[in-house]
């Protein structure tokens, strides 16, 4: 399957998600777009309890395992770039916990990006040895938790 249409998006709620409700279509820089796409849907996460927030990200996670992972096989392509419900879930998890702000939204944003796209060690050992939906999930839930690190540092040191 080629890049698909918003229209074809519309036809397949798998699909519609697993592309970030349209956003994954963006012909340059999809990630990125994907991840942009995560910062409404966050904002009214923010103001749950630490422990329903986890339970969301968690189950988001694991629907995500399915959605990228379906999403791949119809494409027949592991890891689409357009693919970017893990981004959006990988965001959420950065800003697990992060102080209120639309500052800290931005930071998080950037540091998640900075370590979805440069893969340090083990993210880029698990993106190209990881197949499948776990595989497209978990090398972003590490770069989401290199970025969580950094964040909550931040945060500490800042005061």
């Amino acid at each position: 399957m080629n890049q698909p249409t918003f229209s074809q998006l519309l036809r397949s709620p798998t699909m519609l998600l697993a592309f970030g409700f349209g956003s994954g279509l963006a012909p340059k820089a999809p990630g990125t777009f994907g991840t942009l796409a995560a910062i409404p849907l966050w904002w009214p996460l923010q103001h749950l309890s630490p422990a329903l927030y986890l339970g969301v990200v968690i189950v988001t996670g694991l629907l995500g395992c399915y959605l990228c992972g379906a999403a791949s096989r119809q494409m027949g392509v592991h890891d689409h770039g357009g693919i970017v419900w893990d981004e959006m879930v990988g965001y959420w998890l950065t800003m697990f916990m992060a102080p209120a702000g639309w500052g800290w939204a931005l930071y998080g944003f950037v540091l998640f990006r900075i370590f979805d796209i440069a893969k340090p060690q083990p993210i880029g050992w698990v993106d190209r040895r990881v197949h499948g939906g776990v595989g497209i999930m978990l090398d972003d839930i590490l770069a989401a938790v290199y970025a969580a690190l950094i964040l909550q540092l931040t945060a500490v040191i800042i005061g």
